[in-house]
């Protein structure tokens, strides 16, 4: 082996170094190679899973320790283009002993010409490098160096790309988000060649960090609505960002409304065709779910099968929507509120079919509301909580003999649960799941204003519902946009989707530095 001059120090001085460092604080390495080899493992050093290996560099008496974490490391590269590197024969290439007296130098050399990793990072910062390592990076501690060298090792598990399971689609691509971050951004970068296509990074959560980035296409968004969107994820103080859902309760506007303002999405093309329109797209890591900002009720209504078929079939089905949208929301409201209140706007010979159905019902129509819709979203619930096989299966046939059964013992009548299924059934055409919900808890409070009130309750309703998704932003963008404030060339894309070649614009209420979008 080549000896290095003054390497060596007496093992007392040693001694009453590690003593001393076990009784102070450091933040910052050394360059002491025992003392920062013990301020990792102070950290660290009590898992089971944290490896440090101890070995010296080349042919020479150097000594380094790399410290890695079993599972999100790279094993095979750490042993190949690592280990092997670094304790391998090079002294011939340069004058180690001169090197080594020089400090920073050997570390340059080991970083250009030794390792044969693509990621390489100084880092001075214990806490900061602690961190790294837990998340699957390999940490080179060289004995003398003032720093650390992070290498790139992370080997994390992720499944393979698949076909969303919440937004299925007839036509359309088969490609959905993961929960690796660098795959998510990757499906982004593949949609086409794009150099406007900003990806910003971002870290959130106090005690668990987690990567996340905002997307948008520099040439298109608003920089008023990009810096918001900067300005609201820095202002996330949390423990644990634990999923997507996590950003989106901590960024919308109002958290009290029950309308969500933030869409998510497990679509990349989805994704970036809301990037085209001049919107920004946050992705967190650990999570198959990105999300869109700003947003307006129309999107959340919007598939985006409606743009890969032509204009007619896709304004007919979009039109349908709404309808469903509606009969969700109002449907049994309206039942209860010509049941109780006004039996006189019924037709002669439907009400005398009603008055029928409804002979022997215990109930006034409010409970018998009440408990048919409270059965069916228990069943809706324990359908999806039931594992795959058996899920669909339990929600069919529990929906049939529940309702079997009622009608059979007279707590409900017959068309009771034809409102109910109609009302049930509707609420699955919604495209977004959040909406559904949302429209489904509205659905509530509209059938107690409908008992109290009749048809004046469930106009009461309606207008106040009016009020309040008038007054609702999205990131300063109207919810209800392009309705309030009006802009006609906006509803070219609302309830009806005019065809590809008159949507020459981008939506106005975007304020987007390109406005065109097709010349």
């Amino acid at each position: 082996m080549v000896k290095i001059k003054g390497q060596a120090k007496p093992k007392d001085e040693l001694e009453h170094q590690t003593v001393k460092s076990s009784q102070e604080s450091f933040d910052y390495y050394t360059g002491n190679y025992n003392l920062d080899v013990e301020l990792v493992k102070k950290e660290i050093g009590h898992n089971w899973d944290v490896h440090f290996r101890e070995f010296h560099i080349g042919n020479t008496d150097i000594r380094a320790t790399i410290i890695f974490l079993d599972g999100l490391s790279d094993k095979e590269l750490i042993n190949k283009h690592i280990l092997t590197s670094l304790m391998g024969d090079f002294s011939q290439k340069d004058d180690l002993e001169s090197l080594y007296e020089k400090g920073v130098f050997l570390q340059t050399f080991i970083k250009n010409e030794v390792l044969s990793v693509s990621d390489i990072t100084e880092e001075y910062d214990v806490k900061q490098s602690v961190g790294k390592i837990l998340a699957g990076m390999t940490a080179l501690i060289i004995d003398g160096m003032p720093n650390v060298l992070m290498l790139g090792t992370v080997k994390g598990k992720s499944r393979n790309i698949e076909e969303p399971v919440s937004e299925a689609l007839v036509r359309g691509p088969r490609l959905g988000f993961t929960e690796t971050l660098s795959d998510n951004t990757a499906l982004l970068r593949q949609h086409g060649e794009n150099s406007d296509l900003s990806i910003i990074n971002f870290q959130v959560g106090k005690r668990t960090k987690k990567e996340l980035v905002i997307a948008y296409v520099n040439e298109i968004a608003d920089p008023n609505l990009v810096e918001e969107v900067k300005k609201r994820i820095e202002t996330i103080n949390i423990d644990d960002v634990a999923e997507s859902g996590y950003v989106e309760q901590l960024i919308e506007d109002n958290y009290l409304s029950p309308f969500t303002q933030v869409q998510n999405t497990e679509r990349p093309d989805r994704v970036f065709a809301a990037l085209m329109e001049g919107r920004v797209a946050i992705l967190l890591d650990g999570t198959p779910f990105a999300l869109i900002v700003p947003v307006t009720f129309s999107m959340l209504l919007q598939s985006p099968e409606d743009y890969y078929e032509r204009w007619l079939p896709s304004t007919l089905i979009r039109l349908l929507r709404y309808l469903a949208a509606t009969i969700t929301l109002f449907a049994p409201s309206i039942y209860i509120s010509f049941v109780s209140f006004h039996q006189g706007l019924i037709p002669t010979k439907l009400a005398l079919s009603m008055m029928g159905t409804r002979e022997g019902v215990p109930f006034p129509a409010i409970i018998e509301a009440l408990i048919m819709e409270v059965a069916i979203e228990i069943l809706r619930e324990a359908g999806l909580r039931l594992p795959k096989p058996i899920g669909p299966t339990m929600g069919i046939v529990g929906g049939l003999v529940i309702g079997e059964a009622a009608v059979q013992a007279g707590i409900v009548s017959p068309i009771m649960v034809i409102v109910v299924a109609l009302t049930a059934i509707s609420s699955f055409a919604i495209p977004q799941y959040n909406a559904g919900i949302s429209l489904r808890m509205l659905r509530f409070v509209a059938m107690f204003f409908a008992a109290l009130f009749g048809l004046y309750g469930v106009i009461l309703f309606f207008l106040l519902l009016c009020s309040h998704l008038v007054k609702l932003k999205s990131f300063g963008i109207p919810f209800v946009s392009p309705t309030v404030p009006y802009r006609a060339n906006d509803w070219k894309d609302f309830m009806v989707r005019m065809p590809l070649m008159m949507m020459k614009r981008r939506p106005k209420m975007l304020h987007t530095k390109d406005s065109s979008r097709q010349d």
